[in-house]
């Protein structure tokens, strides 16, 4: 899967969307967001991100940037911060050791994570210009690879940062369009165990079914047509960034 078209696509989709709700407009799936925060926030995510792309794994965190707080200067630098970063990806070696938070300490870790980043802020962005994104927003295997990104990445990252699990049981996760599932198990204080399975039909104590869009746009808490089954505290159970 190409990760750095991806980006690309993504962000330029998000931009376009922003500029059509405007500045002020607020951003429903992030309540305490206007549009102007939003992209505040993308151009620091996107220029840190290149920032991390060129930093080996032993000099630690790149130092998070701020964008203008002014809206055209603040497109502006992020269309610098999004160029620079999709310059970096594409001319850095996909298995070049490089800083990241969670995960292998390599270069291609970001062209993935930015990929889900900008995707799921640009829904954020659709959904500020007041009309309903469509139900298939993003292609099948696109969000499902986002689905096993959240699960056995985003996931335990939160663990790190000092967030607990407080339930035990059993989730199944099943994206039909895809063809694919996930089992998550769940245990107090623990990091859960995600692993592939090939028979949805097995039993769980909770099950999120229905297009790896809907699920991806669920398991990262945006408005979604995905169906929870069973125990619905499992699902909350998850954090989330």
């Amino acid at each position: 899967m190409d990760f750095v078209a991806q980006v690309e696509t993504q962000a330029s989709l998000m931009r376009s969307a922003a500029v059509k709700a405007g500045p002020d407009a607020s951003v429903s799936s992030c309540p305490e967001w206007t549009v102007l925060d939003l992209v505040r926030h993308q151009a620091e995510v996107h220029t840190w991100a290149a920032q991390a792309v060129a930093t080996a794994p032993d000099d630690g965190r790149p130092k998070w940037p701020k964008a203008p707080r002014e809206w055209d200067e603040a497109l502006s630098w992020w269309d610098s911060g999004t160029s620079l970063l999709l310059e970096r990806l594409r001319s850095t070696p996909p298995d070049r050791p490089a800083w990241t938070f969670q995960g292998p300490s390599r270069a291609d870790f970001w062209a993935r994570r930015q990929a889900h980043e900008t995707s799921i802020h640009r829904l954020d962005a659709e959904l500020a210009t007041g009309h309903e994104p469509p139900t298939l927003l993003f292609d099948p295997e696109f969000a499902a690879d986002g689905i096993d990104e959240f699960l056995t990445i985003m996931v335990p990252r939160q663990l790190v940062l000092g967030r607990v699990i407080e339930a035990t049981g059993r989730i199944l996760v099943h994206a039909a369009d895809a063809g694919r599932t996930w089992e998550v198990w769940l245990a107090p204080g623990e990091a859960p165990v995600v692993t592939g399975v090939h028979d949805s039909a097995v039993d769980a104590d909770a099950t999120l079914a229905g297009t790896a869009d809907a699920i991806y746009r669920a398991l990262w808490g945006r408005p979604s047509h995905a169906i929870v089954t069973g125990d619905e505290s499992l699902l909350a159970a998850l954090p989330r960034a």
